[in-house]
């Protein structure tokens, strides 16, 4: 996402009129990354941000609802869709990619591959598989969706416990109250108690694919957050967090 700007964003936040609180809505797995990015941008601008994070699910509704909110980014352009066509957006692009994974518990569990003969079941052994709400939450819906091309959904179904957001699933193996758990690529970096056993192939599910957007409420400086978003210096801090950045 390589937005046209009207002004640069230490100009807009420098006018009078233009420093304010910011108000984001992002997905739970943004957490760590986008804090530093919310952190560079006071530092560099004077505007602060409240940041609410969740499942894109749960803050898209928010927002149709009529939350109030400068900026919105979803780790799915369906619900991205939603709060556009409820008429709430003024701008929004493409952002960031991930990498679903499969985690275990601990610091020592062992690697394998990721296909239909994973033996994911028996991986299991009469444990949970934390999962974010497999029917609304992103990453839930791409991990069901990646057990189900593979064949390995049926198999697994009844065992997997759902999280409201991926985050809370990822906290559920680092407690040891899962002994696996399909998230994304990012969170299990943001988590030492968790080891990535295995990658799901990209074409097992659909691409996971962050979409940002400008709310109709914003003012100068929410403009000025959502064009630092795919400014150099947030480029930088999503890539060493594990995203992919969209060009």
């Amino acid at each position: 996402m390589r937005p046209v700007l009207l002004a640069s964003a230490l100009t807009l936040a420098a006018l009078p009129g233009w420093a304010g609180d910011v108000t984001v809505f992002a997905a739970a797995s943004l957490k760590n990354a986008l804090d530093e990015v919310a952190a560079e941008f006071a530092q560099r601008t004077g505007n602060t941000t409240a940041i609410s994070y969740a499942g894109s699910n749960a803050l898209a509704r928010q927002i149709i609802e009529g939350a109030p909110a400068d900026i919105f980014i979803s780790a799915s352009t369906d619900w991205m869709d939603e709060v556009e066509k409820a008429g709430l957006t003024r701008q929004r692009g493409d952002l960031l990619g991930n990498t679903l994974v499969l985690i275990a518990h601990g610091t020592d569990a062992e690697a394998v591959p990721i296909s239909s003969d994973t033996d994911l079941a028996g991986m299991l052994d009469g444990g949970k598989l934390a999962m974010a709400l497999v029917e609304a939450v992103p990453a839930g819906q791409y991990g069901k969706a990646a057990l189900e091309n593979l064949g390995l959904w049926d198999g697994v179904q009844a065992d997997v416990a759902q999280s409201d957001n991926v985050r809370a699933a990822l906290a559920l193996v680092a407690a040891g109250e899962a002994p696996l758990g399909i998230v994304y690529a990012t969170d299990a970096a943001a988590e030492d108690n968790v080891t990535v056993v295995g990658t799901f192939p990209p074409d097992s599910h659909p691409a996971i694919t962050y979409s940002a957007a400008l709310l109709t409420g914003a003012d100068g400086a929410g403009r000025a957050f959502y064009d630092a978003l795919s400014g150099d210096p947030a480029r930088a801090i999503f890539e060493n967090h594990g995203f992919v950045v969209t060009d």
